[in-house]
């Protein structure tokens, strides 16, 4: 799939691309990358994505997956309709914008056979993210990956211990340690990119 806003094959769309909203979490684009990159789409893959926030990885994995379904689970109506608008800015048509809060919404979407049985899930926080990580799971299909993202310490031991007690096969962590180049003032700077953890495994049982 491609867009004129983004005409390339590659990931890695320009933050300033995206239409935000004040206080709304965006994905800066080094972390989706790396998010991305863990996820190990296939052109037809079934990708949902709790938290989904700007939507700039639902828009990114749309175009990747040209014949695959994108599901972007999002609990507030404002941020909903934003996901929905950078959808249309990048002419992404193969992603369906959830209102609900997760995980209660994902025995419903699980029955949908359009949506249900993801290959991938990322999971972008949450009130209760050990809730909502083992009834992902439950949904993700055999051999699907599972990947979440923690910006605390407190966060990364509740989700790696979970996904230890879910049996997750080949965990892995990676932190992220990425600066970039701005202008500031007469000056430019390197300027760190708040750094996250990326907790990936897969499902094998």
């Amino acid at each position: 799939m491609s867009s004129p806003l983004w005409p390339y094959c590659t990931p890695g769309i320009p933050d300033r691309l995206f239409e935000r909203l004040p206080g709304i979490p965006m994905s800066q684009r080094e972390l989706r990358l790396l998010i991305i990159s863990h996820l190990r789409l296939k052109a037809e893959s079934i990708f949902w994505d709790i938290g989904a926030g700007t939507g700039t990885i639902p828009v990114e994995v749309g175009l990747l997956c040209p014949t695959g379904r994108v599901v972007a689970i999002e609990r507030d109506d404002e941020v909903a309709d934003l996901i929905r608008r950078n959808c249309d800015r990048f002419h992404v048509d193969n992603v369906t914008v959830i209102r609900a809060s997760a995980p209660e919404c994902l025995v419903d979407l699980s029955k949908a056979p359009e949506y249900g049985n993801p290959d991938c899930i990322c999971i972008e926080g949450g009130r209760n993210i050990k809730a909502i990580l083992n009834d992902a799971w439950q949904h993700l299909k055999f051999e699907g990956r599972m990947v979440v993202t923690a910006y605390s310490l407190e966060s990364l031991y509740a989700v790696s211990g979970q996904m230890t007690h879910l049996q997750a096969c080949n965990l892995e962590v990676v932190q992220s340690a990425i600066n970039r180049l701005e202008t500031r003032g007469t000056n430019q700077v390197f300027v760190a990119v708040d750094p996250i953890f990326i907790i990936s495994g897969e499902k094998v049982d």
